[in-house]
């Protein structure tokens, strides 16, 4: 059924060729549909010539008249092919389809129905199409095949073009508000010697040149405090970053994330600009600080509470993080069906946190100072060293960011990634490398500093989408 559409199509591309180029170089287009449309009633008193160009969405022939549905990407208008004033009109009735590009050219005025149009006194072609768009041939229904031919579903579905309109808000008013707040973007390596900043399996690469390994990035921290140790104090980069982990509603293996740094900064300052933060974005993004999600109203616009790690864990999960020992947490994530072969403490504490307490915050909250097994990157508490100046921003049952009042001793880090180290060599694959490099940054000193992370996931989120389809081109396992 396609390769006969092809066949015909191509027919028709060599009837074209014998007249005209079906892939110019140039086109000539006055102005966008929609400027034409805003300015009609000057342009048709005029009865100035206008020439506009877009994709031909329908065609409808009404014998001696056929009419072409035009759209770019401002809006759309009908195009007019009347037989006794254009001569050619037989010949493009013949030779177009739907998904062609044509430039129209003529005057614009109102049919009896009240229809803005453009009569046309010539057409050429801009680019003949060889497929048929999804609705003629077989329909672009399932998710799979819209997001494997992304280009279709953005032609055929103007409420996605519409979403990554608003992603692009977004992405400005993050790097708006920080700005206005005096921090400096940056850009720092994607390859990195050792990976760091998060627990997460990377990607290895070869880099010829060097004859060495490097890792993608899982991260943007520790470039970021390796320019306040150098002098910068409010330091910000919105990049790309990649984990070589599973697939799910959440996460994706390459994404956007901000990270920002702030020397003479705790977590709780932190949380006050975080919190501006959002609310700014969101209304940026969305019009309104309301947003509906899973069925329930997300009030970003209140007060966000506090939550406290341990209070929240003992309630939901049952065990009191200050006793509790590893066998009993590897006998709870049993139980939860969350499998007993991960190693360590602070991951069967991870793993049972997202399990029964993460999916009860539905309203926007910081979640606080979590035991310092879950954090090798935080600065502990200053009356209670097994806990961390570390918050979430929690909301719709997830995680929506991370900060942290910055661990800057260099005694303290080291043990800390050398217990990291331990948990790799148990077989943990997402636990922390030791990076000699950062120590030794941190020895020539790094002020206190808070920091935060936040990724793309926020504006699924707000879509109410799964991550994979808030990004134009989500990787998928080849065909």
């Amino acid at each position: 059924m396609l390769e006969s559409l092809i066949e015909e199509r191509k027919k028709k591309l060599e009837r074209i060729k014998s007249r005209t180029d079906p892939y110019p170089a140039r086109v000539k287009r006055d102005f966008p549909i929609a400027r034409a449309l805003d300015r009609f009633a000057e342009l048709m008193s005029s009865k100035r010539e206008v020439s506009l160009v877009g994709r031909v969405e329908a065609i409808r022939d009404q014998g001696g008249v056929v009419f072409l549905d035009l759209r770019d990407e401002s809006g759309g208008i009908q195009l007019v092919l009347r037989k006794d004033l254009y001569p050619d009109t037989d010949f493009w009735k013949e030779n177009l389809d739907r998904g062609d590009f044509v430039e129209g050219s003529g005057a614009l005025f109102e049919t009896k129905r009240g229809e803005k149009s453009l009569e046309v006194s010539n057409l050429r072609i801009a680019v003949k199409s060889l497929k048929p768009l999804p609705s003629e041939f077989y329909g672009l229904k399932d998710i799979e095949a819209r997001l494997r031919h992304r280009y279709l579903d953005l032609m055929a579905n103007p409420e996605v073009r519409e979403m990554f309109r608003k992603k692009s808000r977004f992405w400005s008013a993050v790097r708006d508000f920080m700005e206005k707040k005096g921090f400096l973007e940056v850009e720092t390596p994607v390859l990195e010697a050792v990976p760091g900043g998060a627990e997460a399996e990377p990607f290895v690469t070869r880099h010829k040149a060097l004859d060495s390994d490097f890792y993608l990035r899982i991260s943007l921290e520790i470039s970021l405090k390796k320019l306040l140790v150098g002098g910068f104090e409010k330091v910000f980069e919105i990049g790309r970053i990649f984990r070589n982990e599973g697939i799910d509603a959440e996460h994706l293996q390459d994404y956007t994330q901000m990270e920002f740094y702030s020397a003479y900064d705790d977590y709780e300052k932190v949380m006050e600009h975080v919190e501006e933060m959002y609310k700014f974005v969101v209304k940026e993004t969305m019009g309104t600080l309301q947003v509906e999600h899973g069925g329930a109203e997300i009030d970003w616009g209140k007060k966000w509470p506090k939550v406290d790690y341990y209070d929240a864990f003992r309630e939901n999960a049952g065990l009191d993080l200050k006793y509790a020992t590893e066998a009993e947490l590897l006998a709870k994530a049993k139980e939860l069906g969350l499998g007993a072969d991960r190693q360590g403490r602070g991951r069967l504490i991870d793993l049972i946190f997202k399990k029964t307490v993460r999916p009860k915050l539905i309203q926007p909250c910081f979640l606080v100072d979590p035991p310092v097994d879950i954090e090798p990157l935080a600065k502990r508490k200053e009356n209670e060293p097994d806990k961390v100046e570390r918050f979430q921003v929690i909301a719709c049952g997830t995680e929506l960011g991370k900060g942290f009042s910055e661990a800057n001793d260099p005694i303290d880090e080291r043990e800390r990634f050398e217990e990291q180290m331990r948990l790799r060599e148990k077989g943990d694959v997402e636990a922390q490398m030791l990076d000699e490099d950062f120590l030794s940054a941190l020895e020539y000193g790094m002020p206190p500093t808070g920091g935060f992370g936040m990724s793309e996931r926020l504006f699924a989120v707000l879509m109410g989408k799964p991550v994979r389809e808030a990004v134009f081109f989500p990787l998928l396992k080849r065909k």
